[in-house]
């Protein structure tokens, strides 16, 4: 079976619909599938749930989608690099499902386990908690959490062989295995692709077993999300 798809908007075609639950890799903007991005705002698709950690900044990464309005509901856990989603929420127009951090990446990762709720204190006594079951365990009080398990999953690696083996590189690993696993369907794009057993075993984050397509981008434009200098004295 051959995973490797020419071009991005390849590798989206015949999966991608308006109305998916989609998971989307990446942490701020590290470790987000740029190419994936742009090939989803040139679809046209539309009326998109979308979880991701954030969504991305003004005019990069999930941002772009947010300006043409392809998305109408975020589960998210941080959004504030985003001006137009502070204005789209405000005024009523983005449907947020906030979730803390460490929840929404259990969720992921129990979606892609098969478990389909599990039980943690995070959030209970919160508006976080409102509406979900709780129940009590050796005298602590847990709030039930639903897993998810989007219909498309967009992530990001440094390395795939030709089966879909996938090496992510340090920190830009982020939610990018657990957005895999969970997904139904799952597109990586990578920056280098190999031969099978060219990756050492120990060496592979991510059995491609989990990845059904893979686009090749060997040129990301990988910004930086907010970018600091340090004076020197003297300069």
């Amino acid at each position: 079976m051959n995973k490797i798809f020419p071009s991005a908007a390849e590798a989206l075609k015949g999966v991608v619909a308006d109305g998916q639950l989609m998971a989307v890799g990446g942490f701020g903007l590290c470790g987000i599938p740029e190419a994936l991005i742009d090939a989803l705002r040139d679809s046209a698709v539309k009326n998109l749930t979308v979880i991701s950690n954030n969504a991305g900044v003004d005019g990069f990464g999930l941002g772009k989608l947010l300006e043409t309005r392809q998305i109408k509901k975020m589960i998210s856990s941080y959004v504030g690099e985003n001006k137009e989603f502070e204005r789209q929420y405000l005024a009523g127009e983005l449907e947020l499902e906030f979730t803390p951090q460490g929840t929404l990446a259990e969720k992921l990762r129990a979606g892609g386990a098969g478990i389909p709720a599990f039980f943690t204190k995070t959030g209970v006594g919160t508006i976080v908690a409102e509406g979900k079951e709780l129940r009590e365990f050796d005298g602590e009080t847990y709030v039930m959490e639903r897993s998810l398990v989007p219909e498309v999953s967009l992530v990001k690696a440094d390395v795939a062989d030709k089966s879909g083996n996938l090496r992510f590189n340090l920190t830009a690993r982020n939610f990018n295995p657990a957005a895999a696993t969970a997904g139904k369907v799952c597109i990586v794009e990578v920056e280098k692709i190999v031969e099978v057993g060219e990756l050492a075993p120990d060496d592979i984050h991510l059995p491609g077993i989990y990845v059904h397509r893979i686009v090749l981008n060997a040129n990301p434009e990988k910004r930086i999300e907010k970018r600091t200098i340090t004076e020197k004295a003297g300069a």
